[in-house]
């Protein structure tokens, strides 16, 4: 017996925020395309939620925190398929028939896109290159690839860690031990908005150091505070 294929009505967006009012008009193209968007706010203190209202998007409240937050948003979600996407990331041209594609397989648990940074110099064209060997060798895209999955998995996976930090590392890495990984060539275009603010090699070398300090068993605390000092 096969199960009934997915449309892109059982696609549901969620989008974590805080503070991300110059983002909302990039939100608004995305309804047509799946079954619903679902932004759950954090408690902005700048005009995200009223912007968001405004457009017609659909607003929910949450505790801060980007593994609540999405959390949350599954819950409320009613797609078959939960799509988690970061505020500052854009999907490319037929990003849901792509999703649908992938999914409608038997051999995907989850997925996720190929990263492209905004405006990329030779240096930011580096780190894409290293974030995409890495999803494709090890199976571990980070979030702002924009992770996607049957929302029954999801459940069955127990959902993100409601962790200060590495939320979207700790779920990839669970879910990859219960099936396939997959990593589409086509790319999300994210925000360089971090790199450019701290600059590539301290943005970069931040990254590692929380990396290399989850591996050496450094309280996720302390790594929160590393990477938002």
């Amino acid at each position: 017996m096969t199960s009934t294929p997915l449309t892109i009505s059982d696609i549901s967006i969620i989008i974590p925020t805080l503070n991300e009012e110059s983002e909302v008009s990039r939100w608004t193209e995305l309804t047509p395309w799946v079954g619903e968007v679902i932004i759950v706010d954090g408690g902005s203190s700048d005009q995200t939620v009223s912007r968001a209202r405004s457009q017609g998007l659909r607003v929910e409240n949450c505790r801060a925190g980007r593994g609540a937050q999405m959390n949350h948003g599954a819950r409320l979600a009613c797609g078959k398929v939960l799509l988690f996407l970061h505020a500052d990331t854009r999907m490319p041209p037929g990003f849901a028939g792509l999703i649908l594609q992938c999914l409608n397989g038997p051999a995907t648990l989850a997925g996720a896109f190929s990263l492209a940074i905004d405006k990329a110099g030779p240096g930011l064209k580096f780190i894409e290159w290293s974030a995409n060997l890495r999803a494709r060798l090890f199976y571990l895209p980070y979030g702002d690839q924009a992770l996607f999955l049957r929302r029954d998995d999801f459940l069955q996976l127990g959902g993100f860690p409601e962790t200060p930090i590495m939320e979207d590392f700790l779920f990839i890495r669970k879910a990859g031990k219960q099936g396939r990984i997959t990593i589409l060539p086509q790319a999300v275009l994210t925000s360089a908005r971090r790199w450019r603010r701290l600059g590539i090699i301290r943005a970069t070398l931040i990254n590692q150091l929380v990396i290399l300090g989850f591996y050496a068993g450094v309280p996720l605390q302390k790594l929160s505070a590393l990477y938002r000092r």
